[in-house]
């Protein structure tokens, strides 16, 4: 069994922008301006959905290398929509999440709809972000 352990580390500070490493990669994370933010990166939502269109593109990458298939490349479109109420401390009584996410994928490749749809399916089962959004982790929070 190989086990990959990944890690981020984000830092903000008196306002909604973080910066957070990746690797050797830092990017910013913050809110629009009509939310308090300053704009300068997506929201925690939108890398979300970022993170799942990356992980179908990576893993319909990787799927076609293994099979030395001839992908010219993808087109993913991802949205997702979710009731506000929760992350405003509103009370509700949905779900402070996503429900619902849909994923649009263009496939640039000589393939029957058959082909790219079992082709698709076989990314979805290998991804593993959406197989997170489908089978929750357990989130384990530390105060330090």
């Amino acid at each position: 069994m190989a086990v990959k352990s990944v890690k981020v580390q984000g830092v903000q500070d008196d306002s909604f922008r973080m910066e957070v490493t990746a690797g050797n990669h830092v990017v910013v994370i913050d809110q629009p301006g009509a939310m308090g933010g300053m704009d300068e990166g997506p929201n925690p939502l939108e890398y979300f959905l970022i993170s799942l269109a990356g992980c179908i593109g990576a893993i319909g990458r990787i799927i076609a290398n293994q099979r030395k298939m001839e992908v010219r490349g993808f087109r993913i479109e991802v949205s997702g929509e979710l009731n506000t109420d929760n992350l405003l401390g509103i009370k509700s009584e949905e779900r402070a999440g996503f429900s619902r996410i849909d994923v649009t994928v263009n496939i640039d490749t000589e393939m029957t709809r058959e082909e790219k749809l079992s082709y698709l399916s076989e990314i979805d089962a290998r991804c593993p972000i959406s197989d997170n959004i489908c089978n929750p982790s357990e989130v384990r929070f530390k105060l330090l």
